[in-house]
């Protein structure tokens, strides 16, 4: 698709405070108030305001420049950002579903945790008259040489989006999700990927010649004429298991169950506690459906599978893969989570506060807390958790949304907290530094 721009001279400037009366009327045509008026800026100069925190969806800014624009937790779900010159502007935490980037340049953008499902990243093209009066390609906007810096699109959900040819050498794509993601013909040539959820994305014909694929999940991913030259590719994870499969599937695990529930409900004079140590239960797609409780499974792959509501307290789970799992409200109370990977994973109102148990004594109470020591939860979700009392040493939140949880308490000595985002939550007592 192409679009014909209008003579430089006609760029207009705008103020922050015609863009927000332009945001005021928009919001009130949102909500069907009187007076309100759809936000149809095109070819407009609106480098440098602030969007944030904004409702701007089904809005058309359609070639305007937005080059530093601070749009940060706003809302542009079906917004259209056709051919316009993003460079450097701010839209981590962004709702960008359906989003039209056709053409855009994003050389620079923060995208960090953005929600851009089913947003089109494929080209697009602004026409200008040339000199002879002819149609001709407008040229993008460059940095000076050896100034261009690469696109963030780090914990970034990209989701079922399009991305069919999409220009994107040297992004940096780690943490994102890009699952169902369709990257035909697109030029990724020293992008980062480390870490990045690639489950089922269609990269045919893609040029990923010197990328960084370390540490991702390939699961389903298609890479029929792919360039893949001196790519990395260090412990990716992909269709092969991970580890033992249990053989017989639920069968074989309900028959653990059975001898696990015996060992629990004895004491441990029968039966026998659920090992599950080194397993990949990728394949158990009703796994919450089971007890938990108690069961030990370290270094086990969990990765991307539901989890709502699962009752796994007193668990040992340490170094086990749960990135991108659904556990919200889960109970994982007095669980040992160390070095757990559980990079964007839902948990959402789970519950990590401590076990109590009577001492032997019975003349007081002893906690057995949640140990997250060293765990990886970059772009998790906690929001209204509780982790009160838990043990968080050198724990990895960066970027993580902590909006309301309870963290009275809690050990963070070491934590990574840089990016979290920690409004709401209650942190009395809690060791931070």
């Amino acid at each position: 698709m192409q679009t014909l721009a209008p003579p430089e001279a006609e760029f207009r400037r705008f103020s922050q405070q015609e863009l927000n009366e332009i945001i005021e009327r928009h919001e009130h045509f949102l909500r069907g108030r009187h007076g309100g008026a759809r936000a149809v800026i095109k070819f407009g100069d609106l480098s440098g305001l602030s969007f944030q925190g904004r409702d701007l969806s089904q809005a058309d800014f359609t070639g305007s420049s937005l080059a530093g624009c601070v749009l940060a937790r706003g809302k542009f779900s079906g917004t259209c950002f056709f051919s316009c010159d993003l460079r450097q502007a701010d839209l981590s935490y962004a709702m960008l579903a359906r989003a039209d980037f056709r053409g855009a340049h994003l050389a620079g953008a923060n995208l960090s945790g953005a929600d851009m499902e089913s947003a089109d990243l494929r080209e697009g093209k602004i026409m200008e008259r040339g000199e002879t009066g002819l149609l001709v390609n407008k040229p993008l906007p460059s940095f000076p040489e050896g100034k261009s810096p690469t696109t963030n699109l780090t914990g970034a959900k990209l989701t079922d989006t399009t991305m069919n040819a999409v220009k994107a050498h040297a992004a940096d794509f780690s943490d994102a999700d890009l699952s169902n993601v369709v990257l035909n013909q697109a030029n990724l040539s020293g992008a980062n990927f480390d870490g990045a959820n690639l489950t089922r994305v269609d990269f045919t014909g893609a040029d990923l010649s010197n990328a960084n694929l370390s540490n991702s999940i390939m699961a389903g991913a298609i890479l029929r004429n792919a360039e893949m030259g001196n790519a990395q590719q260090e412990n990716i994870i992909k269709d092969e298991a991970m580890g033992k499969r249990l053989q017989g599937g639920v069968h074989t695990l309900a028959e653990m169950l059975a001898t696990h529930r015996e060992w629990i409900n004895s004491a441990g004079r029968h039966g026998h506690q659920m090992d599950l140590s080194g397993y990949d239960l990728r394949d158990i797609h009703n796994l919450w459906d089971y007890p938990l409780t108690a069961i030990r499974a370290v270094k086990a792959t969990f990765l991307g599978l539901e989890l709502h509501k699962a009752n796994i307290q007193s668990a040992v789970l340490d170094y086990s893969d749960f990135r991108d799992c659904r556990l919200a409200k889960a109970d994982l109370r007095g669980s040992s989570l160390k070095g757990a990977q559980l990079a964007r994973a839902d948990l959402t109102g789970a519950n990590l506060a401590p076990l109590k148990f009577d001492t032997p004594e019975g003349h007081g109470v002893r906690l057995q807390r949640v140990n997250l020591s060293g765990a990886s939860l970059r772009y998790a979700i906690l929001r209204d958790c509780d982790l009160r009392d838990s043990i968080m040493m050198g724990v990895d939140l960066s970027y993580t949304i902590l909006n309301g949880c309870d963290l009275r308490r809690a050990d963070l000595t070491g934590a990574n907290l840089e990016g979290a985002n920690l409004d709401g939550a209650i942190i009395e007592g809690a060791l931070i530094g």
